[in-house]
């Protein structure tokens, strides 16, 4: 198959623009396998997928090293078919869906790794904790029984909207809420360190706000294929 798009230059010239301390998750749903192979070649090893049955097709083909991110919503029921190699879980947004992530990993003898979800957009349509509602959970401290879960922070979708100060707002919410959860919950967790926003259109203004990871796919593969 030939790619009808430069999926190495893009891949290029969005890392050219990335400090070091900020990883690439390459978001790969809708776009087939050669699109994945060619990123890869060029030395990308995250990807991100939101739908069960195509990231299971696309384990099956692609290079064994790479770490797989589900970066969608993802349905407590669909748990068990990623556990055995999801490297992260990027959008948990109940104590529910940790619960049967933590029944799963250990089934596997693994640990996986998550982000909680938070809700700050002014979507309704947006998934995600409110603040209150994380601050609640992390207070309960179920989570803190969870051997086979590690949080590793916490991730955010901004608001759809050209305003770039209502983004920009939004992603330091996002950016002072982690410092208050690492202070509380994680201060002595090294591995808390993780603060995912910024997509293919924001991206640049999430790492000002001090993004850690960034989520970038049109940039890189073109519009869905599939």
């Amino acid at each position: 198959m030939m790619l009808d798009y430069d999926v190495k230059k893009n891949l290029q010239e969005v890392l050219a623009t990335l400090p070091e301390h900020v990883r690439l998750v390459a978001i790969s749903k809708y776009h087939p396998a050669e699109y994945l192979q060619a990123a890869y070649d060029e030395g990308q090893r995250i990807f991100g997928e939101s739908h069960v049955q195509e990231l299971q097709r696309k384990v099956e083909v692609m290079p064994k090293d790479i770490c797989w991110h589900f970066i969608g919503h993802l349905q407590t029921n669909k748990v068990k078919y990623i556990a055995p190699y999801i490297s992260m879980i990027e959008a948990v947004d109940s104590m529910k869906l940790m619960a049967e992530i933590q029944k799963q990993a250990a089934k596997n003898n693994r640990t996986i790794d998550v982000l909680l979800e938070l809700h700050i957009a002014q979507e309704a349509t947006k998934y995600g904790l409110t603040p209150d509602d994380c601050r609640k959970m992390l207070d309960e401290g179920l989570w803190r029984e969870m051997k086979n879960v590690r949080i590793r922070g916490l991730m955010m979708m901004a608001s759809n909207t050209d305003d770039e100060t209502q983004i920009r707002n939004e992603f330091m919410t996002a950016a002072n809420f982690f410092d208050e959860v690492k202070a509380r919950h994680f201060a002595d967790a090294p591995y808390f360190d993780q603060r995912s926003w910024g997509m293919s259109d924001d991206y640049p203004l999430a790492v000002e706000c001090r993004s850690t990871m960034v989520r970038v796919g049109t940039r890189i593969f073109g519009p869905r294929v599939y």
